[in-house]
């Protein structure tokens, strides 16, 4: 492995991170607009099976869900991407407000203006957001009854000590009587998670590469996305699918400033996706100051759905 950087970059996180000896993009640098499109594009595949179990679980709790979290309260989605899954819980919680938060600022945005002409009686806003720092909500966001929906099993993206962090930022967010509903995708067999990641149309390989197209275009890089393979495979020592893009042959990738040199074979670490038992993750709950968890699960316990309080 061969790297050279000269000059501080404004992403020098993104090259920072592929100038170590395991080069890595955060997952967080998947969703430009194409990218987000893509993922909308995964959760419909046959293979990916978290999406449908995750909305079959929250449609046949839904009755026990509301009296979890109670009617008519402020409903802030964490990573909101289209905003389907929180509309979908429209009927069954009756939010007076629906706050959207999402990296993807231009997306979210539109997402929310077609909420806005669907649903005239609730207060909606759309706030651009990176999950993995500290963010603050808006001052017109209610203080009391704050539910915070993170769905998709999204914080299993993130490394267990990152997660906690997370959790327990959401937590301080909450204010009086405020909780939190999320989604969690349990562990089970191997091949079933991998196909999860790496289906046969492609879809999540697209999704994979993209990535370097959004690389590109904020360091001023030039990766060529036909020079890399999309690569998953599941984790047994850490619980987790591990997503990499591999070099197709030996080559340089330059930015202004900078350079790395891949050799033949030679990876980046994309995405982490962690898989829980329930147990653990009502552990981490806990850990993040969050008490009274309920959780329900589909009949083949492949996802959860949780609701804790602070």
């Amino acid at each position: 492995m061969q790297y050279a950087t000269e000059t501080r970059h404004p992403h020098q996180d993104i090259v920072d991170r592929l100038c170590e000896t395991q080069a890595s993009i955060s997952p967080k640098y998947f969703y430009d607009m194409l990218g987000s499109r893509l993922f909308e594009l995964i959760t419909l595949l046959p293979e990916y099976y978290p999406t449908r179990t995750e909305h079959q679980v929250m449609r046949e709790h839904a009755p026990a869900i509301a009296d979890a979290v109670g009617l008519g309260g402020t409903l802030i989605d964490l990573g909101a991407g289209n905003c389907e899954k929180a509309e979908a819980l429209f009927d069954t919680l009756r939010p007076r407000q629906y706050v959207a938060l999402d990296i993807s600022t231009d997306f979210i945005q539109q997402a929310a203006a077609g909420l806005r002409r669907r649903h005239p009686s609730i207060d909606i806003c759309a706030v651009g957001a990176d999950l993995s720092r500290a963010f603050e909500l808006p001052p017109a966001v209610h203080p009391n009854q704050r539910t915070f929906f993170y769905p998709g099993s999204s914080i299993g993206n993130f490394d267990p000590p990152d997660a906690l962090a997370l959790l327990q930022r959401v937590g301080k967010l909450c204010g009086p009587s405020g909780g939190l509903l999320i989604g969690v995708d349990l562990v089970k067999d191997a091949t079933l998670l991998e196909a999860a990641y790496d289906d046969e149309l492609g879809v999540t390989a697209a999704f994979n590469l993209n990535l370097l197209k959004h690389v590109n275009h904020l360091l001023d890089s030039d990766f060529q996305p036909r020079d890399w393979l999309h690569r998953a495979r599941f984790s047994h020592r850490h619980s987790r699918i591990e997503m990499y893009l591999e070099a197709r042959r030996d080559l340089t990738v330059s930015w202004p400033g900078g350079r790395r040199a891949f050799a033949c074979g030679e990876r980046i670490h994309t995405e982490n996706s962690y898989k829980y038992r329930l147990n653990e993750f009502e552990t981490l709950l806990q850990h993040a100051g969050f008490s009274h968890t309920r959780s329900w699960t589909d009949a083949r316990q492949w996802f959860a759905v949780c609701h804790a309080t602070v």
